[in-house]
């Protein structure tokens, strides 16, 4: 019998007899072996220590132009905005650096500007928590610059999701329509600084792909989609319509695309290819361009100058029009890329193209165009990083494989296979990697030349992980025909000979981790199997001793005793997909399908660590699929067809590393409101700390509020930038674009240190009002 000490916590046994903890996944047991050095001492009650580091969101791939347009812009501070999955990406093409907006907790749809080229509005898709509440789909109002959130609309008012909106553009932007996805395509046109809906309308029973407002009369707004293409009146707190009125000429599958010259009329482009102006103020068409474009127009954009530009779907041309609406110019974007999605104006005559196939490219009609962002097409299954470079690779549904660098952020090279991907898995040395189709098929390809080494064929499933021994004489390929097929390896990975297959689970393999002398392996299984493997024999490991205390290479495997305290309770045994540990051993991160990334610390093996303690990081994303550190990066899919794409965080904790905050103190005003108007703030350095004194400047002088604070030490630069210009009394610049000037707050400080400072003021005296 085995002895249960204090050790049976809800549905988690502690067997001190057998050395082992037996956790359930839908009412199976899964038995787990504690290594001898810690069972001494393990107890199912003992507190899990939390990482004192935090993810901070590096850099994103991708780019979701597929099913979505009009989300690419250009902002006053150079970096280009727009969306993937639930991140609004503000990406700096001269400086190469991101800001990421993070305030949605599902797949944002739809993008607008506001005329002062500050505030963004941007719509999102219903969702559902982790416990199956439903999350409603609404428009989040925020700041390009501070990244904070100003206002959320429709919360509960909109249906399934908000697949359009637009900023009022002649009355100060007061307004916002937005259109959702429900059957009846609600159009609402709302007061978004006081969060207040102004009128709703049913639009259209068909699809609707577009709504703005005209730019130079606030009651006019346009609505366009599947067969139609309405002008609307705001009049009285109701909305009219007119129907345009296509008469003599063919009337269009779908209206894609409006755009507005300078006299105020209204250009379309349809599916048909075809270029119409509707005069200012009318439903009827003045001018045709007929056959513009050979298949639909996705993308219009008119330019300063004048001049207007269109994107084209099957020709992938985008085409310079003069006034007179002849063609002076015109590119072909190449096929690779795709498709034209949509079109925006940069500096100068530079354009910025987004394509159906994920990717944004940047030039003019005279010179063509470079990649800038790459994506996937389709999903996203396989992500490896290279064993001693910072590269990484990934596979999947599009049957392209790509090699990334992490510094550059772009392709190294791309190479298309003929089967869909599912798996990849670099050699130790680096040189070749194996990638695993969903047709049985894997592939050996060199990592410098991305030539074909060669090819093999294990059964007719999906191979779902391909994983070289860390000594480089083995590799196992796990299928979902239940097997693990091994074989060993010579000449680099060049040449793998089939050793034998490992049979004994009962349901498909998800994960494998090889020992770190490659002397075994462990994987899981989908029915929550752990099972030990000799590679030499292909035979399963039965003794528990043999297998007890050995040293793991990886750590990728869902189940496992050094990771069990990843399931929370209720979780299914399908929540999680994948877990990665980090190259020193203290670190674990998994990725669930709720769109979390959380992490831990390592081993983490007390039960329901994230439930017990839910100040574990996370980070809101869509479907997190696969986690690998170096630094950490993250595959999103494969629910999300529309918009696979890639996640890199890095380690933004206190560090032994980093830097001390210089020293100094400063002495900045702090008006607001009441006594507090002639109030002033000191900041007294200690290491990493600051004592934050605000001192009442009338007579007697007393202390009105005394904390420490930590600043981050991931910015010492920017927190000595911040006191150095409050010192002298001088409004810092910009942090992202030097050549800009910051807004004031009330608190005088620029938007990226108002959580430090606001946060504490709020504590102490909630009648401060803080921007």
């Amino acid at each position: 019998m085995s002895s249960f000490g204090a050790g049976k916590t809800k549905e988690v046994i502690f067997s001190v007899e057998d050395g082992s903890v037996k956790m359930f996944l839908r009412g199976r047991p899964v038995p787990m072996l504690i290594p001898d050095e810690l069972a001494p001492t393990y107890s199912l009650d003992t507190r899990s220590e939390l990482p004192s580091c935090r993810l901070k969101l590096d850099w994103v791939y991708g780019y979701r132009g597929r099913d979505c347009r009009a989300n690419l812009y250009l902002l006053p501070t150079g970096e280009i905005v727009y969306f993937v999955a639930s991140v609004a990406v503000l990406y700096s093409v001269e400086e190469q650096r991101q800001r990421h907006y993070l305030g949605h907790n599902d797949d944002i749809k739809c993008l607008a500007i506001h005329p002062d080229m500050v505030t963004i509005a941007t719509g999102q898709v219903a969702g559902t928590t982790k416990e199956g509440k439903p999350l409603p789909p609404h428009v989040r109002i925020w700041d390009s610059v501070s990244l904070s959130t100003l206002h959320v609309l429709g919360l509960g008012v909109f249906d399934r999701a908000v697949c359009c909106v637009g900023f009022s553009k002649s009355n100060g932007g007061n307004l916002l329509c937005a259109v959702d996805e429900s059957n009846d395509h609600m159009l609402s046109v709302w007061d978004w600084a006081k969060e207040t809906k102004v009128v709703d309308v049913k639009c259209s029973n068909e699809a609707v792909l577009v709504a703005t407002f005209h730019p130079t009369d606030p009651t006019v707004l346009i609505t366009c989609g599947k067969s139609h293409i309405y002008f609307w009146t705001l009049e009285g707190g109701s909305l009219s319509k007119r129907q345009g009125l296509f008469e003599k000429h063919e009337k269009p599958k779908y209206v894609l695309c409006v755009t507005f010259l300078e006299g105020g009329d209204v250009v379309t482009g349809d599916s048909g290819g075809n270029l119409y102006v509707w005069g200012k103020g009318g439903n009827r068409i003045t001018q045709a361009v007929l056959g513009a474009h050979d298949g639909g127009v996705f993308g219009l954009c008119a330019l300063r100058d004048g001049t207007l530009v269109s994107g084209g779907g099957r020709d992938r041309r985008v085409i310079l029009w003069g006034s007179d609406y002849s063609k002076l110019q015109e590119v072909e974007v190449p096929e690779d890329f795709g498709p034209v999605r949509t079109v925006a104006e940069g500096h100068r005559d530079t354009l910025y193209v987004g394509t159906t196939r994920n990717s944004i490219l940047q030039g003019s009609v005279h010179t063509g165009f470079s990649l800038l962002v790459q994506g996937h097409v389709e999903e996203l299954w396989g992500l490896a990083t290279h064993p001693s470079q910072a590269q990484f690779v990934t596979c999947g549904q599009d049957k392209l494989v790509h090699l990334w660098s992490s510094e550059s952020h772009q392709p190294l090279w791309s190479r298309i296979i003929e089967d869909p991907a599912r798996s990849a898995g670099f050699h130790p040395s680096g040189s070749v990697l194996a990638v695993g189709t969903v047709t049985g098929r894997w592939l050996l390809l060199d990592t410098e030349t991305h030539d074909l080494v060669a090819i093999h064929t294990d059964g007719n499933e999906q191979i779902s992980v391909v994983k070289f021994s860390p000594d480089g004489a083995y590799l196992a390929v796990g299928s979902h025909d239940n097997l693990v097929y091994v074989y060993t390896v010579d000449q680099g990975g060049r040449k793998v000979s089939r050793l034998g297959k490992c049979s004994g689970h009962s349901s498909f393999i998800t994960h494998l981790d090889w020992a770190q002398d490659s002397s075994c392996f462990v994987t899981n299984s989908g029915d929550y199997e752990i099972l030990y493997w000799d590679p030499a024999t292909c035979k399963q490991i039965t003794s528990a001793d043999a297998v007890r205390n050995m040293e793991w290479a990886t750590a990728t495997c869902v189940l496992g005793f050094g990771v069990f305290g990843i399931w929370s309770e209720g979780a299914d045994g399908t929540d999680i997909n994948a877990v990665a540990r980090s190259h020193d051993g203290k670190l674990l991160a998994s990725a669930d399908d709720f769109g979390k990334v959380h992490l831990f610390s390592y081993p983490c093996c007390q039960p329901r660590v994230l439930g017990k303690w839910p100040s574990t990081a996370k980070a809101a994303l869509s479907l997190g699929i696969r986690v690998l550190f170096r630094p950490l990066v993250a595959r999103l899919g494969p629910t999300w067809k529309n918009a696979p794409r890639k996640f890199c965080w890095k380690s933004a904790g206190d560090s032994p590393r980093d830097p001390p905050p210089p020293q100094g103190h400063s002495q900045p005003s702090f008006p607001s409101s009441g006594p507090w108007e002639t109030a002033v703030c000191k900041l007294y350095p200690q290491g990493r700390r600051r004592e934050v004194r605000i001192f009442a400047s009338w007579a007697p002088p007393c202390i009105l509020h005394s904390q420490w604070l930590w600043f981050p030490s991931s910015e010492p630069q920017l927190l000595w930038e911040l006191e150095q210009s409050l010192e002298g009394n001088r409004l810092p610049p910009c942090p992202f674009c030097p050549r800009l000037a910051m807004a004031s707050c009330p608190l005088r400080l620029v938007p990226w240190c108002r959580p430090i400072l606001c946060g504490f003021l709020h504590s102490a005296h909630p009648s401060i009002n803080c921007p």
